[in-house]
């Protein structure tokens, strides 16, 4: 039905076709003031207009007001919309070898790396590309959140101090790792986490830090953050329609990627703006920033071993894909690489971040071929 229902869409005329007009839809289920709209969505669309190289129009529908979070990889696929952000933990099933990644981001302590890794190995490893094709779409970029640290009511700095401590987790690698220290993994959904801190049915959550002052407002009720780096969420910032990649030049595929760069590093960079902001806000309201103890950092880093020495076979067992040794090794090798070529250049700049994205990813693409 829901195939049925985007197809219908697509053929009343409502969503424009790259065949019939010249200006396209992309597709975003968030807020157009959200972080992963607005960088890489609102701002994409104005630079693109305004650039007569590219002779690209989108127009952004927001909010999942055309399609939700969770069908937006089917309205790609049904040219509902041309081009769409997609987070793979919402369809598993369809897209496992993605969430392999998002599995092994636990071990992420550096998002901008994440970011880059993830565009990189999901624009050039067969598996993984693989995957967005037999989805209907081409992937073209990703991003991360910010490392998660924790939030509590009462400070973790040992592992003694997190045993018996209820702490919301979003499942998988963060359910183990809190049991592993003692502590009581709790399942609630992020829009009750305040609620619950402030009730004591919670005494931590683990957390991006954007979450203290943007949204959540977490500052508001909790007393430290543990700057412990428990890993990073990933997902695909620009997904688009086979057809419409097709149907564009190789020039308008290139000035499409040169705008996507920069759509990637805007992304990123403002996040780590928005943490350094909510890190000084929460001093400031009296909240305690702790650095992890040496005996913490050790237990996290002797989980996340263990954790990726078992992934192949977890992912094998669960998953039901190959031996994605290869594929994680890719990623973690990549990751690191890109730690090293970030030390070269101002992480707050984001023309010199998406200079080094298009010379280093996107710059070598044979866009005569790649999609095709």
């Amino acid at each position: 039905m829901k195939h049925l229902s985007l197809t219908a869409l697509a053929l009343s005329g409502l969503v424009a076709s790259p065949a019939l007009a010249d200006t396209y839809i992309a597709s975003n289920w968030l807020a157009p003031v959200h972080i992963l709209n607005e960088q890489p969505y609102q701002n994409l669309a104005k630079d693109l207009a305004a650039d007569p190289d590219a002779n690209l129009t989108f127009e952004v529908y927001s909010s999942g007001s055309l399609v939700p979070a969770k069908s937006t990889m089917q309205g790609i696929r049904d040219n509902v919309a041309q081009l769409g952000v997609v987070y793979p933990g919402y369809t598993p099933s369809e897209l496992p070898v993605n969430n392999v990644l998002n599995d092994l981001v636990f071990t992420s302590d550096d998002a901008l790396a994440s970011a880059l890794a993830y565009t990189e190995v999901g624009i050039n490893n067969a598996a993984v590309q693989g995957e967005w094709g037999a989805n209907g779409g081409i992937f073209l970029g990703g991003y991360s959140t910010p490392v998660y640290n924790f939030i509590c009511m009462e400070p973790i700095r040992s592992p003694t101090d997190a045993k018996g401590k209820k702490i919301r987790t979003a499942g998988g690698a963060q359910t183990s790792w809190v049991e592993s220290l003692g502590g009581v993994p709790v399942s609630v959904p992020i829009g009750d986490v305040y609620s619950g801190l402030s009730r004591g049915s919670i005494d931590c959550t683990m957390s991006d830090p954007t979450n203290l002052d943007k949204g959540n407002k977490f500052w508001e009720v909790a007393k430290s953050v543990t700057t412990l780096p428990m890993g990073v969420v990933m997902g695909a910032t620009y997904v688009v329609n086979p057809d419409f990649w097709k149907g564009l030049s190789v020039e308008q595929r290139a000035a499409l990627l040169d705008h996507m760069a920069l759509g990637l590093a805007r992304t990123q960079l403002v996040y780590a703006a928005d943490v350094e902001a909510a890190f000084a806000g929460s001093r400031e309201r009296g909240l305690e920033i702790i650095e992890p103890g040496a005996e913490l950092s050790e237990a996290l880093a002797a989980f996340q071993s263990d954790f990726v020495a078992t992934l192949p076979q977890k992912s094998i067992d669960d998953r039901g894909i190959e031996d994605p040794s290869k594929l994680i090794n890719a990623f973690l090798a990549s990751q690191q690489a890109w730690k090293e070529r970030l030390g070269g250049i101002d992480r707050t700049d984001a023309e010199a971040v998406a200079e080094l994205i298009r010379s280093d990813i996107f710059g070598k693409l044979d866009l005569a071929t790649f999609g095709m």
